[in-house]
């Protein structure tokens, strides 16, 4: 009978889990448990599955504060009364509302802290909570005010070691020092769980309130169906409604797919959407259409990706541009009867219009009926340890040498041992509510009935539970998801129109997959700003795989990954990819399913089919056999049965045992790390329409890059790729500039946004100005026309965004200040001073390039007019180009390289070595391996240009230099320097 449990989802505060609260609570003998976790509801429905899985009747609430100030605890009578604490803390988050001091809630109780209220002034609804420390007083009290009492037992930690890191948790809460802690800003000590016996025995001397416990916890009745669909039931008004016009437009879509004779798709579509009205999807199919329509009628580009990828209809709906036919894609992957977790659809828009697409979500289908879905952000690995060295008071430094050397001398101290021992006590918590990355739920219900709702900065009412508890419940979110790679693909477009007159549809993708200097673009590796393909080891590995089609990129997409290349398949991929004489399949079945990746298993769709045509396993049953062993089910029971369902057909089919066990292995090693085909194939689309555009209009392309700040590079890599392309690049002009970077011709203009230290007012200002008014004459024309101040107008100068004047920076400089302080002496607001003509004459005033260089370095963070090379106290530039390598392979070089990027990774030792990428003078890629001995002995330093020496190797025809020895070189020094 416990009125106040907190989890430790009451965040910085509570210590047990949901878990651990209720076998505590089985274990004490208490039969009710009131979960009140302080000013959300984020666990309150994996609190009531969980206590029924225990036999132990949960009642839900909240316990209502205002910074350290209790105000009352509320609790539920039914799911009305939840309904009503969800949304009285919902208004607090979206107005700004204050949490009353009485609420006037019709289906909750109230308890209230002892002292606050007198008996005479509560409703019948109202209690006053007595703690076990207030038993004596209340003793003494009247009987009409123990009349209103209820026994307040409120457990927040299991025992004295649990107070502990409750304080300390408090501590990180209110970012102090542990010692600063005051007793208001936590829990009493004796604030833990107690056996039911020893409950009532403290509150004898108090029947009453005793009774009024059992009447209030007798009373509560929240009931909640966890197996129901919460989404929006209906999309037309009813379920038959839904599927005749699911059926209408997937049928209207195949005939525009692929024509209205084709038998296999339409088989397909007939049998999906049999399977979709089964299990009542089709109100989500057509929701997903419906955005879907309204961003393409915005002209809003869109990618539909992942496992929805595999649905025939979704391809027919233009939810995907992914052909699940062409590629052999199981629907049973994103949709089966026996998936209990709902689907979800990934759609990704630029990140310029994500918000207007989600504003479009919410106003259609009711603020009250759609919410971002929450994430809950949990206290991991060096994020502990950092929030406990900071409540002890240690220095950044100490805190950093535990977590980066642990096993180091200074750390083996008690205060360390300490900061330690609560690494285990506090891992996993949660500790920050946060918002997922594009999900949003729409339900039939009011969202309130589920959850109460946050008001984050982005500024859409989002859940406070997270996917997890989302899917237990039955919601399928829609994954709204934003990308810069969409971005620079809609901008291309837009620029290429602007600059050449041309219209480009990016959804021809049949006819860029077929386009011969696509293909050579790829095969190249030519693949810089190109969604997804541009990173070195992807370059490397489209050479390494001599990829120049659609199939290969797909498979590209997937072995790439950490997982896969980690194991060993990537290499041995590659190796069959070369060489298919030289391995044998391990069984007929195996040859048949995985010819097209010569057996290896690539995707997560291989294990599917692998279960089921080899293991035979029916379909839905292999999916779930993936899901499981990919972390993404907790019921070990239901994949204990599905193994052993795979042994007894493959004995049943005499397979040799060996063979059975080496497939099962292979099985059992891929499926955790495996990546599903239609995502791949998804990128691989976005990555066609990236190469269509790179390949025919490399320009604009660019500049589109550029302006959407996405990609693996910095900005100076694809300024480079643009120089490399033909375009004059060319520094911010005020006369030519626009807020983005702008192309006119092949003449490329670096935007104002480039500019470091220069006001966003002003640059967005400058060219607005221009435009309303014309071209500036003068640099006072300039001045006077957008009312500069001195410190913004001397950062142009420095940059050269004022050459058209034909002045040198130094003149201009001198002339702003003249101008400014005359300025200021008229005490005009609203002219300059005009200067008379040979007013002054001034001495010469010589600069350098090298100057000019250090103030690009400076404001737009690389050199733009030269390059790192010019800087250079040598003229040596490598003993061969990036171009030349392959002809040197065997033999020890000499290279000049501007560092780009490096990854570095851990050997199977334990040592760490780095994969390097430098460009050389003539602004080619060339890349480096450095193992442990060299990268311990030359590590890399900083941006620079770097002399390199190293042998040329060459794997599958992609040469590298494996590095002995490297320094950075000197440059010339910055004269205006101390």
């Amino acid at each position: 009978m416990i009125l106040n449990a907190h989890s430790n989802y009451s965040l910085r505060y509570g210590t047990l889990s949901n878990e651990e609260l209720l076998l505590l609570a089985k274990q004490y003998q208490h039969e009710v448990v009131a979960i009140t976790d302080i000013n959300n509801t984020s666990g309150v429905l994996e609190f009531v599955k969980l206590a029924l899985e225990q036999g132990i009747k949960p009642v839900v609430g909240i316990e209502f504060k205002r910074k350290e100030q209790l105000l009352f605890i509320a609790l539920a009578r039914n799911n009305a009364g939840f309904r009503e604490m969800n949304e009285l803390l919902t208004a607090h988050h979206l107005y700004g509302d204050k949490i009353p001091e009485r609420p006037d809630f019709m289906h909750c109780y109230v308890i209230y802290p002892y002292g606050k209220y007198q008996p005479q002034q509560l409703k019948e609804h109202e209690f006053i909570g007595v703690k076990p420390q207030h038993v004596t007083k209340t003793c003494f009290e009247s009987k009409a005010f123990q009349q209103k009492c209820v026994a307040l037992e409120s457990p927040v930690f299991k025992d004295a070691a649990g107070y502990d890191t409750h304080k300390k948790l408090c501590a990180v809460h209110y970012n102090i020092l542990i010692s600063q802690l005051q007793a208001h800003q936590c829990a009493a000590a004796d604030d833990v769980m107690r056996p039911r016996s020893e409950t009532l025995r403290i509150f004898q001397q108090l029947p009453l309130a005793l009774n009024n416990t059992k009447m209030i916890l007798d009373d509560c009745e929240f009931v909640f169906d966890f197996k129901s669909i919460k989404n929006k039931k209906h999309f037309t008004g009813t379920a038959y409604d839904d599927k005749l016009l699911l059926e209408k437009l997937a049928l209207d879509g195949m005939k525009q797919r692929y024509g209205a004779q084709h038998k296999i798709a339409k088989q397909r579509v007939l049998k999906e959407l049999d399977i979709i009205d089964k299990l009542g999807f089709s109100s989500y199919f057509l929701i997903t259409w419906d955005i879907i329509r309204y961003s393409m009628q915005r002209s809003f580009y869109h990618v539909g990706r992942g496992s929805g990828a595999n649905s025939v209809v979704a391809y027919c709906l233009r939810i995907t541009d992914v052909c699940p036919i062409e590629l052999d894609l199981y629907f049973e992957r994103f949709l089966n009867p026996k998936r209990k977790s709902p689907p979800d659809f990934d759609i990704d828009y630029s990140w310029k219009e994500r918000d207007e697409v989600l504003d479009y979500i919410f106003k259609r289908y009711g603020h009250k009926h759609t919410a971002l879905l929450g994430a809950m952000s949990t206290f991991k690995d060096k994020s502990i340890i950092r929030e406990m060295g900071k409540v002890y008071g240690l220095p950044k430094a100490d805190i950093d040498r535990m977590i980066d050397f642990p096993t180091a001398d200074l750390n083996n101290n008690e205060l360390c041992k300490e900061i330690l021992s609560h690494y285990q006590a506090i891992e996993d918590f949660p500790n920050i509510r946060s918002i997922h990355a594009g999900g949003v739920l729409i339900s039939e219900e009011p969202i309130t009935c589920y959850t109460a709702l946050d008001m984050p900065p982005k500024g859409f009412l989002t859940s406070q539970f997270d996917m997890y508890l989302a899917e237990d419940i039955g919601f399928e979110k829609l994954d709204i998801l934003s990308q810069r790679g969409i971005g620079h693909i809609k901008d291309c477009v837009d620029i290429v129109l602007q600059n050449q007159g041309l219209k480009i549809d990016v959804h021809e993708v049949e006819r860029f997959k077929k386009d011969e200097k696509v293909r050579a673009q790829i095969y190249a590796g030519d693949t810089i700003g190109c969604f997804y393909i541009e990173s070195p080891a992807m370059r490397g590995l489209l050479k390494k795989l001599r990829c120049d089609n659609y199939i290969t990129l797909v498979a590209a997409s997937s072995i790439i990954r950490p997982g896969v290349a980690k194991s060993g398949m990537m290499k041995e991929y590659i190796q069959r990819f070369h060489h298919p004489e030289k391995f044998s399949y391990l069984h007929p079945v195996m040859e048949q399913q995985l010819k097209e990746t010569y057996g290896v298993m690539v995707f997560q769709e291989d294990v599917l089919k692998v279960a089921h045509h080899f293991g035979g396993l029916d379909l839905a049953d292999a999916d779930v056999l993936r899901r499981m062993m990919s972390g993404k089910s907790r019921n070990k029971k239901h994949l204990e049965e599905i193994v052993q369902k795979y042994f007894d057909n493959c004995k049943e089919r005499g397979y040799p045992e060996h063979i059975t066990r080496e497939v099962w292995r292979q099985i059992e090693s891929f499926a955790g790390y495996s990546f599903s085909k239609a995502h791949s194939a998804s990128y691989a689309v976005e990555s066609y329409q990236s190469l269509y555009l790179k390949t025919y209009f490399p320009m604009e392309f660019m500049v589109a890059v550029i302006n959407n700040f996405g990609g693996f590079y910095s900005t100076r890599v694809y300024v480079n790729e643009a120089r490399k392309t033909g375009a004059n690049i060319e520094l911010p002009c005020v006369n030519k500039s626009l807020q983005y970077t702008t192309i006119y011709g092949t003449d490329i203009y670096l935007g104002f946004v480039h500019i470091q230290h220069l006001e966003q007012h002003f640059a967005q200002l400058i060219p607005q100005e221009r435009m309303n008014n014309g071209d500036y004459k003068s640099l006072e024309d300039f001045m006077e026309r957008t009312q500069i101040t001195l410190e913004q107008v001397i950062v142009l100068i420095r940059v050269g965004a004022l050459r058209f004047t034909g002045k040198n920076k130094k003149q201009m400089l001198w002339e702003a200040h003249f101008l400014m302080n005359h300025h200021a002496s008229q005490g005009s607001h609203l002219q300059l001073f005009r200067l008379e003509k040979k007013q002054f004459e001034l001495p010469a005033l010589e600069s350098s390039f090298v100057e000019d260089v250090y103030d690009e370095i400076e404001l737009i963070g690389f050199p733009v007019t030269r390059s790192y090379f010019d800087l250079l106290k040598t003229s040596f530039r490598g003993e061969c180009k990036a171009k030349d390598i392959a002809q040197h392979v065997g033999k020890t070089v000499r290279m000049v390289g501007s560092y780009v990027t490096r990854k570095p990774v851990r050997t199977v030792r334990g040592e760490v070595m780095a994969f390097g990428t430098f460009l050389d003078d003539e602004g080619n890629f060339f890349d480096t391996v450095h193992f442990p001995p060299s990268l311990t002995q030359y590590p890399f330093q900083s941006t620079g240009v770097y002399l390199l020496l190293g042998r040329v190797v060459e794997e599958f025809g992609f040469p590298s230099i494996e590095v002995q020895k490297m320094a950075k070189l000197p440059i010339e020094a910055d004269s205006r320097a101390g």
